[in-house]
């Protein structure tokens, strides 16, 4: 095999072997978004503690998510602050946590 031959079958291997890591690292991105899509389609709103359904209710202008089952009251980033604007013992608790 003459020098120039193994030259293109060693640049073909090669572009061969970058087409395959592309197509690894897409296949990659694709089953981990699948992965997220179907956990999240397991546990969208539903109960952490119970895994019963969970229903937004209003309270002081706030959607928040109340359990079907155990009734327990889960809330989204901000929403806490949201309900405890005034200076109650809420507010005060909230401050402990931070």
């Amino acid at each position: 095999m003459s020098d120039l031959n193994q030259s293109e079958d060693i640049y073909i291997a090669k572009q061969e072997l970058e087409k395959k890591k592309e197509k690894m690292a897409k296949d990659q991105v694709e089953v981990a978004a699948a992965e997220k899509k179907k956990q999240q389609e397991l546990h969208y709103m539903h109960c952490p503690k119970c895994g019963s359904q969970l229903v937004e209710i209003g309270f002081r202008d706030v959607m928040i998510d109340k359990c079907t089952g155990c009734q327990g009251v889960w809330l989204d980033t901000g929403e806490l602050e949201q309900v405890i604007k005034d200076k109650s013992f809420l507010n005060n608790m909230l401050e402990i946590f931070k």
